[in-house]
């Protein structure tokens, strides 16, 4: 005769949330979207998956895994989006709330924190050694990281970072410039690059690139690594969730959803 093993006491939501909040501080920063707690599940967390985005195929992998609480990047509610529940948004929404699955969601302050964030965790792969927040951070609420690689050149780090992601990146500038001050910034943040320059990069590496950043990196000087939106933040949330799952007591797997972008 068999009996079923006893299921793991498992931690409040409210604490759960609670400690994300805490080591996060989402309040310090003008985001694009809400931070925290986006759709309420159950109570009581026991399993929590972390992922990028919220994304339909992310959902139905946590939900085969017997996760309760997801964690991610990119939640699903935005500044100006459609308000209303069709589509998409219909579809994760009700996969959510029929499986009773917490979203938390972390945008910005996922992005800023400086070990366990996005930057910070892209930077440590790098082998790029950040300097202290003073000296190490530039642009719109001191989002971009910057830091120090032994001297390379720009197509040694491009070749790097295409090791360690896993993946083709776009190098932009002159091949064999020498770079030792490395400025970072994952994601979307192609807008960072002039307050890179100002800041003195030698090459600034994001997810993204658009057509006036291809100018600047020739006309400046400073070579430009668009390594891919997911690739570039695929780091922080497991990060993130991994720390406050041992913290609480609680399972945590991260779960990569594949994404050209």
């Amino acid at each position: 005769m068999t009996t079923d093993s006893p299921a793991k006491p498992g931690v409040a939501r409210e604490v759960l949330l609670s400690t994300c909040d805490h080591l996060l501080q989402p309040s310090l920063f003008k985001d694009y979207g809400p931070n925290g707690l986006q759709v309420e599940g159950r109570p009581v967390v026991r399993k929590l998956v972390s992922g990028v985005t919220a994304s339909l195929a992310l959902i139905d992998a946590a939900i085969e895994v017997g996760a309760d609480t997801l964690l991610v990047h990119h939640g699903l509610f935005w500044r100006g989006q459609d308000g209303r529940i069709t589509g998409w948004m219909r579809q994760r929404l009700s996969r959510l709330l029929s499986h009773d699955i917490n979203l938390l969601a972390y945008h910005l302050p996922l992005d800023a924190h400086p070990t366990l964030g996005n930057n910070a965790q892209l930077a440590l792969r790098l082998g790029v050694a950040l300097l202290p927040h003073e000296q190490g951070r530039f642009g719109d609420q001191a989002l971009g990281f910057m830091g120090l690689r032994s001297r390379a050149t720009a197509s040694q780090l491009a070749e790097h970072a295409q090791t360690v992601l896993g993946r083709s990146v776009l190098l932009v500038g002159e091949p064999a410039r020498p770079v030792e001050r490395v400025a970072l910034c994952t994601g979307g943040a192609q807008g960072y690059f002039e307050a890179a320059i100002a800041a003195g990069a030698d090459v600034f590496l994001t997810g993204e690139i658009s057509e006036p950043q291809a100018h600047y990196a020739r006309e400046s000087g400073v070579a430009y690594i668009a390594c891919g939106h997911h690739a570039s933040e695929r780091y922080g949330a497991p990060a993130v969730a991994g720390y406050v799952a041992d913290q609480l007591g609680i399972e945590h797997l991260f779960i990569d959803i594949p994404n050209p972008a």
